[in-house]
């Protein structure tokens, strides 16, 4: 008989998903924020480069992400009806005003 190969779970051969950097643009729910991630494309017809934004809501676990802070997401299972995503880490801190 054939050697049989291990059965890998569910977990390591479903993927990483998609990771996003973005700005904070809103803090004020209990542990979720709204990340803003900007990226620049070229018009299909134009060729102008033009700024497309898409609004992302997260979640933040331990509450500590603050508007204007530089946060990565990545993508997870749905956490609510909008919430789809979640903070891994703070890359960069807003200047304190």
């Amino acid at each position: 008989m054939a050697a049989e190969e291990p059965v890998m779970s569910a977990a390591r051969t479903r993927g990483r998903g998609r990771e996003e950097v973005g700005v904070v643009l809103s803090d004020r729910m209990d542990k979720t924020i709204v990340v803003v991630v900007e990226r620049a494309s070229a018009h299909p017809l134009y060729q102008k480069v033009v700024r497309v934004r898409h609004k992302f809501v997260a979640h933040d676990e331990e509450n500590d992400c603050r508007t204007g802070d530089r946060v990565r997401i990545a993508e997870c299972r749905p956490m609510s009806r909008r919430k789809r995503w979640r903070v891994v880490e703070v890359v960069e801190r807003a200047p304190d005003a």
